[in-house]
């Protein structure tokens, strides 16, 4: 997707060997052409695959998965990571590291929302380790659907979360895969 690496190549901003800024158009302001751009080639990546609902998690993964259920035409779930009055029982739970925060957050789903012939598709913006990724996975496999892929916008190839969710089964596209962050320069796989 030349529009994304173009964004990343000029507007992301490395902070660290591990940690890639892209405030200015995908996880604090977002471009939403790029954003709708993202949907329609998730959707592109993954058209044979049937899909009846995409699965995110708050908040920056929402752009790009509401983008690409709309191009499916399928709802988005989001998981929440913060605790709410309304969702607090009848729901799948899971614990969720994030390399970036460096906390860990129980991330919830309402199990009216996913049911045994569910089909989905996980967005998320990063991929680092694969933590988000994996819990939502067992999310869906708590309610018996069948994860049929992830998508993910920005992966960090440099580090484990890719490789591990092959190793697991997953089909995972990333649409701008990263080498290095080091010396304060992005380089793509």
């Amino acid at each position: 997707m030349k529009l994304l690496v173009d964004k990343v190549m000029q507007e992301g901003i490395v902070l660290s060997d591990h940690v890639l800024k892209v405030d200015s158009f995908l996880n604090h302001q977002m471009d939403p052409v790029l954003m709708r751009e993202v949907g329609k080639e998730f959707t592109r990546l993954f058209a044979q695959e049937k899909i009846t609902k995409v699965l995110t998690i708050e908040s920056s993964g929402i752009a790009p998965g509401i983008m690409t259920a709309l191009e499916l035409n399928v709802p988005l779930i989001f998981a929440r990571k913060h605790k709410s009055l309304t969702l607090k029982d009848n729901i799948f739970v899971e614990k969720v590291y994030s390399f970036t925060k460096r906390e860990t957050n129980e991330i919830t789903v309402s199990k009216k929302f996913l049911a045994e012939n569910d089909r989905v598709l996980i967005i998320d913006d990063f991929l680092a380790n694969g933590e988000a990724a994996f819990g939502l996975a067992r999310i869906v496999e708590q309610a018996g659907a069948h994860v049929v892929g992830i998508g993910i916008v920005i992966e960090k190839a440099f580090q484990p979360g890719g490789r591990l969710l092959a190793e697991a089964g997953y089909h995972v596209e990333s649409l701008v895969r990263i080498a290095s962050l080091e010396n304060g320069t992005v380089t793509l796989a």
